[in-house]
Formats: C-alpha cells, sequence, structure tokens
C-alpha cells in the first residue's frame, strides 16, 4: 500500500545516487535501505553482508534461479 511521507532533501539526494549505481527507482532504493536496517536491528549479531547475502538468495529462490544440491 503506498503511504506519501516527508523525507529530507539530503536522504533523497543520496538516494539518487546509489539508486543509479544499483539500477533501482529512487522509492525502491529507499525501501532497499529501509529492509536493510530493520534486518540489522533483527539480527545484531549477523555480520550486514551475510543479510545482504541471506536477502539476495532468498530473491534467487523466488525467481526460480537455484539448483538443488545433490550428496555424492
Amino acid at each position: 500500500m503506498p503511504v506519501a511521507m516527508k523525507l529530507s532533501d539530503e536522504l533523497v539526494e543520496d538516494a539518487k545516487l546509489y539508486a543509479a549505481a544499483e539500477h533501482r527507482s529512487v522509492p525502491r532504493q529507499i525501501e532497499y535501505w529501509a529492509r536493510i536496517g530493520k534486518a540489522v536491528i533483527d539480527n545484531p549479531d549477523m555480520p550486514l553482508r551475510l543479510i545482504q547475502d541471506v536477502m539476495l538468495s532468498r530473491e534467487e529462490v523466488n525467481a526460480g534461479q537455484t539448483v538443488p544440491y545433490e550428496m555424492g
């Protein structure tokens, strides 16, 4: 559900740079930062890189881009 909110000009300008570099829209970049921030708060003992890798892995599974691992 879309929600209108006021954001600082500084945050939006920072998001523009990262959004362009990562091929996201500015709202999607801010949404990504919010998800990362929430994950860090929810998992204070996990390194940021591990959290990012877990998030990426979940998206790969959702997109059907995984291959089952077979032992042996």
